[in-house]
């Protein structure tokens, strides 16, 4: 049961991260704001957006690697031991109701003489 609601925090989580990184503006767009754009009126304060999202994203990232940890913790813990190359290969046997058909042998070729070069 733990192990299902982390790995549902886990997705939140990255879709969380996925999403802020698409809200941030890049590098470029810095330029514009100093040439007086006025940002310092908006809502986060004089610096814009730009450092509450980059705190919540890494936020985010530091709670993404640690449920990360956790879920590798909780299956490193499996007491299920399985190796995929101990398990023998399930080979199902024919069903007798469908009827079996054999394929007619292909013509032989012939071989062509080739003319004489010159």
């Amino acid at each position: 049961m733990l192990y299902q609601i982390i790995i549902v925090i886990h997705i939140l989580l990255g879709i969380g991260i996925i999403g802020l990184v698409l809200m941030q503006q890049g590098k470029g767009a810095d330029a514009g704001a100093a040439f007086g754009s006025g940002a310092s009126g908006s809502v986060f304060g004089a610096q814009g957006a730009a450092s509450f999202l980059s705190r919540t994203t890494a936020i985010f990232a530091t709670l993404f690697f640690l449920t990360s940890l956790g879920l590798a913790v909780l299956s490193g813990h499996n007491a299920k031991k399985t190796d995929l190359m101990d398990a023998a290969p399930v080979v199902e046997a024919p069903k007798s109701d469908i009827p079996v058909t054999t394929l007619p042998e292909a013509p032989a070729i012939k071989e062509v003489e080739k003319p004489a070069v010159k």
